[in-house]
């Protein structure tokens, strides 16, 4: 393996460009710990091709501009961007244009789905929806289908997700009544409930963190309004989510592409959780560390595989042919050279603190829906 950018006699230097500050503090922190969780298993197996991986820690702070600044860094000090998670990925353009090899945790925008040398450990095409958790609502909860809203919070990249979701719930058969934006410095839910029970609302998919999760659903139960289901995705498969909400977050139904944290027999799983409480004590895991050490260990797979031939366009050349990749069992398969939204998840509920499948068998699957 030769000496270039990133590579020393001794190192492998990884970018990890990842929002940290910003208007939802912390948002992908566990992107960065899962990272930096799984260079230090690397390095205390004994490094990779002989050299330990370095981790250049960026913060991307929810801003395009600070993305690419990060990724001009990135180009210049490090081989590859592994396992970040972004809002913003106005930086797609420079890694594209430095060549720089670019797996991101998963992919949520146009500009980094566009990226000749980007990919996600979990692949996502803008123009393919899920289609299995549509399918799923319709199955599950019969007639109440008919009547479904989407609210989500105000942010760029999440508003065109929320409406992409609409459409293609449409497509599927689902009654989508109402979307609706809520912008990041409302406090008062009560509006966006009254409207809710004004439509006759049955299913509700909320996107955003957390925290904003927690304030409509303590608006909903405020105002005595129970759909027959809440929905999101794994966006609050997290444990401050559970904490927070308390009461609130039951009934709770989640849907995601990644096993579960309490599957003991998932070895690659317990090594990430393991791995995790090393490098930071107390830290919860949350899906989007799962991509983020996912994209790890396919970062390592391939530099393995391609030892002396290792460089920035071998490595895109060798992405470029990764398909139906699972982390090693962490995930549903992932066509990430494809760049193919995957088609399978996991569908589980929240009561009394404790997450539960709910989907049949082990992922659950349907066709991709095409919009756009």
């Amino acid at each position: 393996m030769a000496n270039q950018t990133g590579i020393t006699a001794d190192t492998i230097t990884i970018a990890n460009i990842s929002d940290i500050s910003g208007p939802v503090p912390g948002v992908f922190q566990s992107a960065q710990d899962a990272t930096n969780a799984f260079a230090a298993f690397v390095n205390a197996s004994g490094g990779v091709c002989g050299r330990k991986l370095d981790v250049l820690q960026l913060d991307s702070r929810a801003d395009s501009g600070a993305n690419q600044v990060a990724y001009a860094r990135a180009c210049d000090e490090a081989f590859a961007a592994v396992g970040s998670m972004s809002v913003f990925d106005q930086g797609a353009r420079t890694a594209g244009e430095c060549g720089l090899p670019d797996i991101h945790a998963l992919t949520v925008s146009p500009e980094a789905f566009e990226c000749d040398t980007c990919f996600g450990a979990a692949a996502i095409n803008p123009h393919l929806q899920i289609g299995a958790m549509a399918k799923y609502v319709l199955q599950r909860y019969g007639d109440a289908a008919q009547k479904a809203a989407v609210l989500y919070v105000n942010v760029n990249g999440v508003a065109d997700a929320a409406k992409a979701l609409g459409e293609a719930w449409k497509k599927a058969g689902v009654g989508i009544q109402y979307v609706q934006a809520i912008d990041v410095a409302e406090f008062n839910y009560a509006p966006y409930v009254q409207k809710l029970k004004d439509e006759g609302i049955k299913i509700v998919h909320y996107i955003g963190p957390y925290q904003f999760t927690v304030r409509l659903q303590q608006a909903m139960q405020q105002q005595q309004y129970t759909p027959t289901a809440f929905i999101q995705d794994q966006t609050i498969y997290d444990q401050k989510y559970v904490d927070e909400a308390g009461d609130v977050g039951n009934g709770t139904v989640v849907y995601g592409s990644t096993d579960l944290f309490t599957n003991k027999a998932n070895a690659e799983m317990q090594r990430y959780l393991a791995w995790l409480q090393q490098v930071r004590p107390g830290a919860e895991p949350t899906p989007y560390g799962v991509y983020s050490w996912s994209a790890g260990r396919l970062f390592v797979d391939l530099v393995s595989k391609l030892g002396g031939r290792l460089t920035r366009a071998s490595l895109v050349a060798a992405l470029r042919q990764v398909s139906q990749w699972t982390g090693h069992g962490l995930t549903a398969a992932q066509d990430v050279g494809g760049k193919r939204t995957g088609e399978c998840i996991k569908v589980i509920q929240l009561n009394d603190g404790v997450w539960k499948q709910i989907s049949p068998g082990d992922f659950y699957c349907a066709p991709s829906i095409p919009i756009g």
